[in-house]
Order: structure tokens, then C-alpha cells, then sequence
């Protein structure tokens, strides 16, 4: 090797020097041993070939996986909605009107003025006032119904409790008939007169459309076809029923005090409609 040929040749100066008796001084001896060694630094290292070098290239490390915080969840496939049966039509039927009452003839109806009691119609309304544990009706005049929708609006101004108003239909007469009743106290149901004895047929039942007290407004509606009763308020379906015992018979109104304060009722917009409905014949037994 290079180097070590030229530490020998550096070892044999030196010994020449020392044993020329120093013939060449100690500065000059340091001048000729920076020369050798940097003679040495630059020449090529005898006997090793050239090397070719070659960079490595740097293969990245591959990537961390991507951390998903929030992975998707899988989409559910669409789901046919339920389909809902259309809500059967409670008033079948209804034709043309055959009677429109604005109350401007007091002479259509029945009409009274006591200590006790009070029926009157003017300003395009008839008015009940009735003092305490009194009752008064109001029929039409001149009307005999059988199939039939009626509409009417009450407005109670004076009642509570179990005081009562509403409409009455099939009445042969002034002491028989049918009553759908408004009760004060937020409830409503039917009853049927006979000889002024009541009979309950639908029991009081609450309803959000029945006015709590007074003052306060709705419209009654009443759809009679044979036996067969459906009833309304503010055209929102209540509840049905069936009785035979009147098939025919007058429209009208009443006003009921059951406690101890009077009650004032008021009654407006009376329509009246032709109803052509045959109810669907049972299907015969195989």
C-alpha cells in the first residue's frame, strides 16, 4: 500500500538525518515529513481500482394506514312505506241543499217568552235563555225529514258543568225525538225522548271540538240514513249509532240548565241536505 511504503521511505529519512550527524536541522526535517504526507494524500491508492459509487436510493417506508374516525355505515336499502287505507267517508251520499235557515222568520219557529224561559229569534239568530233546572227546545216549522244531513253553529255565552245545548232530529212531535247533546264540561253524546222520560243511547264522551264552558262556538252536524246516525263537530267525525224507534220527524234546537245558574245559548246558519245513501248488502255465507 501506498501509505505504508510512504511511512517506510519517512522512517528512513529520519535515520539518514540521525545518522548524517543532524546534517539536516530539526525545522527542515519537519518540512520534509508535512511534504511526504500530504504527497501521500493526494496520489492514488496503488493496487485498488477506481470504485464507482452509487447512491442508494432511499425506499420509503410505506405509508401508515389512514385511521377512519368516523366510517361510514352502510347504506339501508330503501324500504317500500306501509301503505294506510284511506279513512272510510263518514258522510256517504250528501246531495244538493234542501233548506237554508239564516233566522231572519220568526215565524218558522217556535217561539216563547216567560219568567222562566225565553226562545227568540232576531238579528238572524235564535236565542235560548232558560233559568236555573229549566229546559226549553225549539222546533221547525212546517219540516219532516227522514234522510238527512244538518249542519248548524252554536255559540254558548252563559253555562258550565253539566248544563246542556244542541240539536234535536226525528221528532214526531214536541215530546219525542232524538238529542245530540253539548255538555258544558267539555263531553258530548245522544240521548232519545220519549214522553219527556230520556234514554241515554251514547254516553257523554270528551271532545276537543266541544267548547269548555262559555263563551265559545261549534258547528253541529248530524248524518241520518234509516237507522243509522253519524255525528259531527266542526265537520270532525265524533262517533255512530243505530235506533229504530223514530223514523221520521222535525229539526230543532234546545237549551238545558241543570244547576244552580241560568244558560244562554245561541243558534245560527241552519243547513240542511238531501242524503240518497243505501247502505252495502251483506255478503251471503258460502
Amino acid at each position: 500500500m501506498l501509505e505504508w511504503e510512504s511511512w517506510s521511505i519517512l522512517q528512513h529519512l529520519m535515520i539518514f538525518h540521525i545518522n548524517r550527524h543532524r546534517l539536516v536541522t530539526f525545522p527542515g526535517l519537519l518540512c520534509t515529513i508535512t511534504l511526504i504526507t500530504a504527497l501521500a494524500a493526494c496520489a492514488p491508492l496503488a493496487g485498488s481500482p477506481a470504485q464507482n459509487i452509487v447512491l442508494a436510493t432511499l425506499t420509503p417506508p410505506p405509508p401508515s394506514p389512514t385511521i377512519i374516525w368516523f366510517p361510514l355505515s352502510a347504506t339501508p336499502s330503501p324500504q317500500p312505506l306501509p301503505t294506510r287505507q284511506a279513512t272510510p267517508d263518514e258522510k256517504p251520499g250528501i246531495g244538493g241543499s234542501i233548506l237554508t235557515d239564516n233566522f231572519s222568520s220568526a215565524s218558522d219557529w217556535n217561539t216563547a217568552v216567560s219568567d222562566q224561559a225565553s226562545v227568540d229569534v232576531s238579528d238572524n239568530l235564535l236565542s235560548i235563555a232558560v233559568q236555573p233546572g229549566i229546559s226549553a227546545i225549539s222546533l221547525r216549522q212546517n219540516l219532516d225529514l227522514n234522510d238527512f244531513y244538518a249542519e248548524i253553529t252554536v255559540r254558548p255565552s252563559l253555562c258550565r258543568g253539566t248544563d246542556e245545548y244542541g240539536l234535536l232530529f226525528r221528532a214526531p212531535n214536541n215530546v219525542a225525538f232524538y238529542r245530540y247533546v253539548i255538555f258544558c264540561n267539555g263531553t258530548t253524546g245522544v240521548d232519545r225522548l220519549s214522553v219527556k222520560t230520556p234514554h241515554m243511547i251514547l254516553p257523554a264522551v270528551p271532545s276537543a271540538d266541544v267548547p269548555p264552558g262559555a263563551p265559545g262556538e261549534v258547528k253541529l252536524g248530524v248524518w241520518a240514513v234509516g237507522s243509522e246516525f253519524h255525528f259531527f263537530l266542526n265537520d270532525h267525525y265524533q262517533f255512530s249509532m243505530s235506533d229504530r224507534n223514530y223514523s221520521a220527524g222535525a229539526i230543532g234546537v234546545f237549551a238545558r240548565s241543570t244547576g244552580d245558574t241560568p244558560v244562554t245559548v245561541t243558534f245560527s246558519d241552519l243547513e240542511i241536505y238531501d242524503v240518497t245513501y243505501a247502505p252495502p248488502s251483506a255478503t251471503p255465507l258460502p
